[in-house]
């Protein structure tokens, strides 16, 4: 049986996918001998539209960059069995390294399963896990195959799940309740998402299992309302669960009792802060909570609760069908398993990849993501987003573990790793992250509403061209002031941006201050134009375009720009055909 499968999670949808799905249904006409069917996101995302051909269980051809104009082709190949009419939009080789080069345990069904049906999960092993836990297992033996396992939560702070779960189950008090932290606010961060949206019964497994290790008999899912596709996908799944007897009362006949629900959020980077999610969930102001107690003791309604993010929750099915040892055998001595990095930025290859810990950020960017693109040259990537750091070329063999990344002042954070080249300025990417961090503030401690605040104004300043001496200094006094004084890992974490710049691009600071220049040329405010006599050929049009009247000259005669009055708008360069327009 044929089978043409199209990728349409939300990378899928924005690059086209649907109206690929159209113009094959419409290709197809009344009946074809094969099927039609869609998945979610594979994680190629710079390939996407996708499109997979699938005799049974065997993929013939992945067909990529597929556009409504190739749904003709794609019919008459899944009619015929003749695959050569869709050589010219198969895969190449090179970039279908992209997924050999991974291990995919969390990611595992994404892309290859249909996230909207039952009965596709569970004919990949899904349930299967929970099945054996909850008829051959004790809470306990739950956590102790977790904690053989190793998995640490992959929401950022790396911290022992076993441990939080054994917390959990140790306090006191009823009801207990799992919280699923998939609010994801990280600027290039979509890993959960992918996964909500692509293996939703994945999740509710993993939940589930871990609701039962602790004694919970209510799961609540944060996810921010940005995602719809994932609400859809997970309702849906949520409700195909209940109907089979996977959610709900003596689930599989186990006398164990829990069900699910979806808590939408606004979208508030601070709320991925565990304690300022529980204030969200119960209707107040998304502010962090001072701690002890932790939430383990008292979380959500004042009751021990349980807080992971989707990737950690995403593995323990896995786990429990493979065994800890299993997982554990992969990664370091003290980062085990694999994880899984959005990756963005000026990368030929972005998209979601899955490694074994232990792997260098070389072997992420270079090996699986290509390179940079452009022909450019490589010039740091951040990791971890605004709480992360900027990594340079001299640190690409960094292996990735927690401790390692540490030691560089970035983190891991839940995954992001945005590549920068040659034309990004590590100032002006500061002032990216601070504006991020500045405005996504709760407001509830001075250090990080005032600070961060301070930080803001200073770099605002310099990649104007208004820094003098001495900033640099106030910026690392600053920074540590706020590390040592925010009341959660938002303010905590918002210097490292600045702090790991500073430390690996002081250079770049000293331009901007002391030359007024940006060596990147990207900070618009310390940009210098001037047109190159021998390229001009007069043709005026350059003038034509300048708003502000800086550019004279005669007709056929090489122009000239007044500095004065030019205001930086790059209308001039974008407009010369001649190439006669230099930045400085």
């Amino acid at each position: 049986m044929i089978r043409v499968i199209i990728g349409e999670g939300s990378c899928g949808i924005a690059a086209g996918a649907a109206k690929v799905h159209e113009a094959i249904v419409a290709a197809m006409g009344q009946s074809e001998p094969f099927a039609l069917g869609s998945t979610g996101c594979i994680g190629m995302c710079f390939l996407e539209p996708i499109v997979d051909v699938y005799e049974d269980k065997t993929l013939l051809r992945r067909l990529v960059r597929v556009s409504p104009a190739d749904a003709e082709a794609i019919v008459d190949a899944a009619r015929t069995g003749d695959m050569s009419k869709v050589d010219s939009i198969t895969i190449s080789d090179d970039d279908a390294e992209f997924l050999s080069k991974q291990t995919r345990i969390a990611l595992r069904h994404c892309g290859l399963i249909d996230p909207t049906s039952l009965e596709d999960y569970r004919a990949n092993d899904g349930y299967e896990g929970l099945a054996k836990v909850l008829s051959t297992m004790t809470p306990e033996q739950v956590i102790e195959e977790i904690k053989v396992s190793g998995l640490a939560g992959r929401g950022g702070a790396g911290f022992p799940t076993w441990f939080k779960w054994n917390a959990a189950r140790q306090s006191t008090g009823e009801p207990k309740y799992l919280i699923c932290n998939a609010d994801e606010g990280d600027p290039g961060a979509f890993m959960d998402r992918a996964v909500i949206e692509s293996d939703p019964h994945n999740l509710i497994e993993g939940m589930l299992i871990g609701a039962y290790a602790i004694g919970a008999s209510e799961m609540i899912v944060y996810v921010r309302a940005e995602y719809p596709l994932a609400i859809v996908n997970l309702t849906r799944a949520i409700e195909q669960a209940r109907a089979a007897n996977l959610l709900g009362e003596n689930i599989l006949g186990s006398g164990f009792s829990c069900d699910m629900r979806i808590k939408a959020g606004a979208g508030a980077f601070v709320c991925g802060e565990e304690t300022a999610l529980i204030e969200s969930l119960e209707g107040k102001r998304g502010m962090p909570r001072l701690k002890p107690p932790f939430p383990a003791q008292k979380g959500y309604m004042d009751a021990p609760s349980n807080i992971n993010n989707v990737e950690t929750f995403a593995n323990v099915g896995w786990i429990m069908n493979n065994g800890g040892a299993a997982f554990s055998a992969m990664g370091t001595e003290t980062s085990k398993g694999t994880k899984v990095f959005a990756l963005t930025g000026k990368i030929c290859k972005g998209g979601l990849v899955e490694i074994p810990m232990g792997k260098t950020l070389r072997d992420v960017i270079f090996g699986i993501g290509g390179g940079v693109r452009d022909g450019k040259s490589f010039k740091a990537v951040q990791m971890g987003g605004p709480s992360g750091g900027c990594i340079p070329e001299s640190l690409l063999d960094t292996i990735i573990d927690y401790k390692a990344l540490g030691a560089t002042g970035a983190i891991m954070g839940s995954g992001g790793m945005v590549v920068m080249d040659e034309t990004t300025c590590m100032v002006g990417m500061a002032k990216f992250f601070l504006d991020f961090t500045a405005q996504e503030s709760c407001g509830k401690c001075v250090h990080c509403r005032i600070g961060t605040k301070r930080l803001q104004e200073i770099l605002t300043r310099i990649v104007n061209g208004e820094g003098k001496e001495g900033d640099v200094e106030l910026l690392e006094e600053l920074c540590v002031g706020i590390k040592d004084g925010a009341l959660c890992g938002l303010g905590q974490t918002a210097p490292n941006p600045v702090l790991t710049t500073i430390r690996y691009f002081r250079d770049e600071y000293d331009a901007h201050i002391r030359n007024k220049k940006c060596p990147a040329g990207e900070c618009v405010a310390l940009r210098t134009y001037s047109i190159d006599p021998d390229k001009c050929k007069g043709c005026t049009v350059c003038a034509k375009k300048c708003p502000a009247n800086a550019i004279t000259g005669e007709k056929k005669q090489p122009h000239q720009i007044n500095a004065d009055l030019c205001i930086r708008c790059d209308q001039c360069r974008k407009n010369c055909k001649f190439d006669a327009i230099t930045v400085e």
